[in-house]
């Protein structure tokens, strides 16, 4: 399997996914908004930031497998992130976070990833550290970790939050597999 098959679908699929959490969230809150700034623990990037950082991860994958720099508009997302606690912003503008998101990975071609996987990456953090990795453990170590890290802490907050969401809602995409009459019986009445 290529990068590009490998990556793009499952971070279209789980920003859909995060997409439909936010949408059920706003629909049980009073003040939806309000839960940007709910946090799993003191010392942890509230709900905003994740949301953010799950865009970051996807845009910052491509990037780095095409051999590009960041554009600026990527760095002031990260920047946005990185303020979350203090400027949660609004479930709107969430929304239209991921939808930006998915409209840059849907216009992505089928092949744009394949060829970075054998370039060398040197990933540096903001501590210092340097990962020298090729893309291909890039991908399968860093980036893909990376992207499931903050979106799964994003569904724990919102769950952590009285948020009704289940296994169903983490793998919807899977239904499209779902062989038809197989559903039990006691899981359609409910």
């Amino acid at each position: 399997m290529q990068l590009t098959e490998q990556l793009i679908p499952a971070y279209k699929n789980m920003l859909t996914a995060l997409s439909g959490w936010l949408n059920k969230a706003a629909s049980e809150n009073d003040n939806p908004d309000d839960i940007l700034s709910e946090r799993l623990a003191p010392d942890m990037f509230p709900l905003s930031t994740q949301i953010r950082f799950v865009c970051v991860q996807a845009y910052e994958v491509v990037a780095r497998l095409k051999g590009e720099p960041f554009p600026d508009v990527w760095h002031d997302l990260i920047d946005e992130g990185r303020k979350g606690g203090e400027a949660p912003g609004t479930l709107e503008g969430a929304q239209a976070r991921i939808r930006e998101t998915l409209d840059f990975l849907g216009a992505l071609p089928t092949d744009a990833l394949d060829s970075g996987a054998g370039l060398a990456i040197a990933h540096d953090l903001p501590t210092g550290m340097i990962f020298d990795m090729t893309g291909e453990q890039y991908a399968r170590d860093w980036a893909l970790p990376q992207f499931y890290f903050h979106l799964m802490t994003a569904y724990a907050i919102l769950r952590q939050s009285g948020g009704d969401l289940g296994k169903a809602d983490y793998v919807q995409h899977a239904f499209a597999y779902l062989r038809p009459g197989t559903i039990p019986e006691s899981r359609l009445k409910r």
